[in-house]
């Protein structure tokens, strides 16, 4: 029984094929595509893969866009199902004020969060960074909560933001420095250190309330940027999505 999970993003749909819809499935095949280029998948990525019996998925990027990349599995006779953030959900309750306005995708990978961490040990409380378009940062306690979680810019939409707002400032291409001695570099610095100060700010929070040092994973295409300035210890996890996916899915299916 193969299962398609499916990320899409704000900028990239990003895809992967497993043996199973399991943890720890074994994976077949993975791909990322732009969202523009969407209507190229069914004619390329996706004409060599053999039909999935599952296909899960969590969409930001809106309606349009999800009829598009349904559309594209036109091609195989299966119906996408699409994580809709919920109450609770695979051992994670949710305590945000309207739960089913929380991204899906934070959802799924807080969900592939707590049970990464509960695999490798004991529970204890756990940050979830995902850093991409936008940056999100959640904070879920010792017994499964999610307690709530902040937004705020990627390197990218900062960068522009100062290219805009700024005369004289054009996108660089920098280096991340400890005491950046030209403006490239001071540009992607203090994009940078403003990530990892965000995060590090949510961990100190979580420690205080929970009384103890949480984990901390981060995920998102340019989440090695960040860990290297960050001076609470990081786990890189580029799955973290899919694992929540698949979990979900194993969920489900048992459920059902």
């Amino acid at each position: 029984m193969s299962f398609l999970a499916l990320d899409v993003g704000n900028t990239r749909l990003k895809w992967a094929v497993y043996d199973a819809p399991r943890p720890g499935a074994r994976l077949l095949a993975h791909g990322a595509q732009f969202l523009e280029n969407i209507e190229s998948l069914e004619e390329g990525d996706w004409s060599r893969l053999t039909c999935p019996s599952w296909v899960l998925g969590c969409v930001v990027a809106g309606d349009a866009v999800k009829r598009r990349v349904e559309e594209q599995l036109e091609m195989w006779d299966v119906t996408p199902r699409w994580v809709v953030s919920s109450t609770a959900e695979a051992g994670l309750v949710n305590g945000y004020d309207h739960p089913a306005r929380l991204g899906s995708d934070r959802w799924v990978a807080m969900i592939g969060a707590r049970h990464r961490l509960l695999s490798q040990g004991r529970a204890r409380p756990c940050v979830v960074v995902m850093v991409g378009t936008a940056v999100t940062v959640e904070c879920i306690d010792t017994e499964g909560r999610f307690l709530g979680g902040i937004i705020l810019p990627g390197h990218g939409i900062m960068l522009r933001a100062l290219e805009s707002g700024t005369a004289g400032l054009h996108v660089p291409t920098g280096e991340v420095r400890d005491f950046p001695t030209n403006t490239s570099d001071a540009l992607t610095s203090g994009g940078n250190f403003a990530i990892a100060g965000a995060v590090q700010r949510m961990v100190e929070n979580l420690r205080r309330h929970c009384g103890e040092d949480p984990v901390c994973y981060m995920t998102g295409g340019a989440g090695w940027k960040v860990a290297p300035s960050m001076s609470t210890e990081v786990e890189l996890v580029e799955s973290l999505i899919f694992d929540g996916l698949l979990e979900i899915a194993s969920r489900r299916l048992v459920a059902a």
